[in-house]
């Protein structure tokens, strides 16, 4: 929210700078608006919008199995006290932010006093991901061996990708095109324009498939206790 009231005020500085003075929601719009609006708009450069945090708990568990053949028949015989388990506790740090510095006419779509603001595509950065090592569960039988340090970095990175992939889930998304609105209408009401002539969106509704282009350090780990 800090962040978002720091360029909030930046934009509405520029927004005064600009105009020279306030003409008011629900007067007459001028015809020039859309340049001075570019201006206004590109100088909120990369807007962070929405912050989720996730807390997680990657699970795994695996059993020790005798195979082979007796007789010429096959068998498959679970150990007894074979079976391991893990439970790792994972906390992340989701952050959505719209990067207005390619922001161009071609966003802004004008029809008489309605004007439609198409919002660049959205960027989601995982800033932050943290394994509490001293909550870690494990049980270990006496016959198996303990996790392994490559077994370890695997199930981390499992619970990784299935946050990754929880993303469309979260609302991330809808959230940084919301708060993206609060931000830009009362700006685009000084230039004229009615509350509910102004539509701010994306130009389309994001799924797991987009994941790969809109996200941004996927890997980061930091925090380790």
């Amino acid at each position: 929210m800090k962040h978002i009231l720091i360029y909030m005020a930046m934009c509405l500085t520029t927004l005064y700078a600009c105009s020279g003075k306030r003409t008011g929601a629900g007067k007459d719009v001028p015809a020039d608006t859309i340049p001075m609006m570019l201006t206004v708009i590109k100088n909120c450069s990369k807007l962070y919008t929405a912050e989720y945090h996730i807390h997680k708990i990657v699970t795994h568990n695996d059993t020790r199995k005798l195979r082979g053949t007796f007789l010429q028949q096959q068998f498959d015989i679970t150990l007894p006290l074979g079976e391991r388990k893990i439970a790792i506790p994972m906390d992340a740090t989701l952050k959505a932010y719209v990067d207005f510095s390619d922001f161009s006419e071609e966003n802004i779509r004008r029809k008489g006093d309605k004007i439609e603001i198409i919002l660049p595509d959205p960027k989601v950065e995982l800033t932050s991901s943290r394994i509490n090592h001293k909550e870690i569960k494990k049980q270990v039988p006496l016959l198996r061996g303990a996790f392994s340090d490559a077994e370890m970095a695997s199930y981390e990175q499992q619970g990784r990708a299935s946050i990754i992939a929880s993303i469309p889930q979260t609302g991330i998304i809808d959230m940084a095109q919301k708060s993206a609105a609060r931000i830009l209408i009362p700006m685009i009401e000084q230039m004229g324009f009615k509350e509910e002539n102004i539509t701010v969106t994306f130009r389309k509704k994001f799924s797991l498939e987009d994941i790969p282009q809109i996200l941004i350090n996927n890997g980061i780990e930091n925090g380790k206790e």
